[in-house]
């Protein structure tokens, strides 16, 4: 028997918005149980659309009763892969997440789709539907139901990171472009270096000065 779940949720901010927020959600305050994130592939099919393969681990802390029945040199994090398929042309973004150790135990997969949300263009809906199963014998309906409900956990914490970043970027979004931003730099490091060399000739001149007139004096 597997646990299902269907949750919908909305965004206030716009997909592209909420599209590039996704790529940068670690870390947050509400991340503490993701550890790492690497990206392992990436391509860009012909029709557009953007793959990507991504490798995460989280710490797995397991209830107490679950302790007893695993040696305690059991890895407590858990490594999850996540494939995404982002539709920038139709404003769709997909993920499919799985946890590929402790399968035995339990495996929580996951499905998400990120689009706009239909009564307002400058909201995003995520639909998420997720299967957890377990495989330990006698105690499998347990561990589905534990499982379950650290899941809807997991996804409050996730909206209130996403919520997070959101209003990082919109608050730090800058009104220039990067390539004005970097321009600007430059622009800026040169007037520091030119005045800095206009500094130290005229403190070599003032040296000098002083040097001919202390010669003078002993003449």
């Amino acid at each position: 028997m597997v646990k299902y779940f269907l949750g919908q949720s909305v965004l206030r901010s716009s997909w592209d918005q909420v599209f590039a927020a996704f790529w940068q959600r670690y870390p947050n305050p509400y991340s503490k149980h993701v550890l790492t994130e690497d990206i392992v592939h990436r391509e860009v099919t012909p029709d557009q659309k953007l793959l990507s393969r991504r490798l995460l681990t989280k710490t797995n802390r397991m209830p107490r009763w679950a302790e007893r029945l695993f040696p305690a040199n059991v890895a407590h994090s858990v490594y999850i892969l996540e494939d995404s398929i982002v539709d920038p042309q139709n404003q769709t973004m997909t993920t499919f997440t799985w946890n590929i150790n402790h399968a035995r135990l339990m495996m929580v997969e996951e499905r998400c789709v990120y689009y706009v949300n239909s009564d307002n263009s400058g909201w995003t809906e995520i639909r998420r539907e997720a299967w957890v199963s377990s495989s330990l014998f006698g105690v499998s309906r347990a561990v589905q139901e534990f499982g379950l409900a650290r899941f809807k956990s997991n996804v409050t914490k996730t909206m209130k990171g996403f919520e997070y970043i959101l209003a990082k970027l919109q608050g730090e979004a800058p009104s220039k472009t990067l390539v004005e931003t970097a321009k600007e730099a430059k622009e800026k490091a040169k007037e520091t270096a030119l005045a800095a060399t206009e500094k130290a000739k005229d403190l070599a001149n003032k040296a000098a000065t002083k040097q001919q007139q202390q010669q003078q004096q002993f003449v």
